[in-house]
């Protein structure tokens, strides 16, 4: 083989490990499963009173308030770090979150009271909009201020038929007095929310292109998405409808022991036609995970089918995404690998007619190792630190 040749493939594999590394990570792995999410609860008294419980983590608060509440090791926030960091949270609270009239004038504001709530901090605000007349509309940046990739959900009243709302970087206003958003607007907010988490949700990214990298033909790949649909709808809807609810602290190290699973496999097997079997089994855990982001992000009860159906929709349209666009990548980086190393690039025939692709197996067992490393690291993080 030609020196030139060999050291511009081997420069080339490198090359997309390490592209491949930076694309998947994005952010620190420790923010693998960061949701990014605030959630205010509107309560709509008489007299033009207003009252909100707005909801964040306590590593939330820290990022917008600068202070030091949460507490890394037990994922906690901590009561008495709260109470003596509670003057610059009420600023910030104050200078982000608002109640208007439709000529701008801004009903008094008051923050009452702050609570920490195991990993969360709920802080408790008063608005006085009775001197404030026409529609009040509530106008808030919180965590979008400092991650524009967050969002807010805002629940108007306290029944049954509540009105939801989702506050963004691009969009922060909604009324509290006019109509609540309609039935498209559930369908939307929770189809995007839905494809955002599989963007950012990089450990689940991991696992499906992980228990793909062998896979050279298109049959095998819709076995294995498939059955890895089908199984995570089902313990999302389990877990959604309160069936059965499993803790965070147990299905996100499993979540991460599964993605080292199928890293260590493509060392040892290439056989894809099985795969769509364990694939069914873990994508029940990863099911689990996808329910406790969609509990936190808030369910409308009286769209509750249609807001479970349209996340699940997302979480596929998202998926079908990524395997889209990395399986075409990974084989035309493979096939170029081949030129370069004077190999013919051309698909195999068996003897019973079975098209496949010659696959590039430095390539496969580098890109295994770093998904493997990944899974290594967020399982650690997810039980000892």
């Amino acid at each position: 083989m030609n020196p030139r040749r060999s050291g511009a493939a081997a420069s080339l594999v490198l090359g997309v490990a390490v592209l491949f590394a930076v694309l998947l990570t994005g952010r620190a792995p420790a923010q693998a499963h960061e949701i990014n999410l605030v959630s205010t609860l509107f309560s709509i008294g008489e007299g033009r009173q207003f009252s909100a419980e707005i909801r964040l983590k306590g590593s939330d608060v820290d990022r917008v308030a600068g202070t030091n509440i949460h507490d890394k090791g037990s994922d906690l926030a901590k009561p008495e770090a709260l109470a003596a960091a509670e003057t610059p949270i009420r600023a910030y609270f104050k200078d982000h979150a608002a109640l208007l009239g439709t000529d701008g004038a801004a009903c008094p504001m008051t923050v009452d009271q702050m609570i920490a709530e195991a990993d969360h901090v709920t802080t408790l605000v008063n608005w006085d909009c009775s001197a404030v007349p026409g529609e009040i509309v509530y106008r808030s940046d919180i965590l979008t201020s400092v991650e524009p990739s967050a969002r807010q959900i805002v629940v108007l009243g306290e029944d049954v038929d509540a009105g939801q709302a989702q506050l963004t970087a691009d969009k922060t206003e909604v009324s509290v007095t006019g109509p609540p958003p309609s039935l498209f607007d559930v369908v939307l907010e929770y189809t995007y929310s839905g494809i955002m988490h599989i963007f950012i949700g990089y450990d689940h990214i991991a696992f499906i292109i992980g228990v793909l990298l062998w896979a050279s033909r298109v049959w095998p790949v819709i076995k294995v998405a498939t059955s890895f649909t089908v199984a995570h709808s089902i313990t999302l809807s389990l877990a959604v409808l309160d069936i059965v609810d499993i803790p965070g602290e147990i299905i996100e190290p499993l979540i991460a022991a599964s993605i080292v699973f199928v890293a260590v496999e493509n060392f040892f097997s290439r056989n894809m036609e099985r795969r769509w079997k364990y694939t069914f089994f873990i994508g029940l855990i990863h099911g689990f995970g996808f329910a406790g982001v969609l509990k936190e992000f808030g369910l409308p009860s009286d769209a509750l089918a249609t807001a479970l159906v349209t996340f699940n929709v997302g979480v596929e349209i998202g998926q079908v995404t990524i395997i889209a666009l990395f399986l075409p990548a990974l084989l035309l980086v493979e096939r170029g690998l081949r030129g370069a190393m004077g190999g013919s690039g051309e698909p195999q025939v068996s003897a019973d007619g079975t098209v496949t692709m010659a696959r590039n197996v430095p390539l496969i067992y580098g890109l295994s190792g770093i998904i493997g490393a990944l899974g290594v690291y967020w399982l650690i993080e997810r039980t000892l630190l």
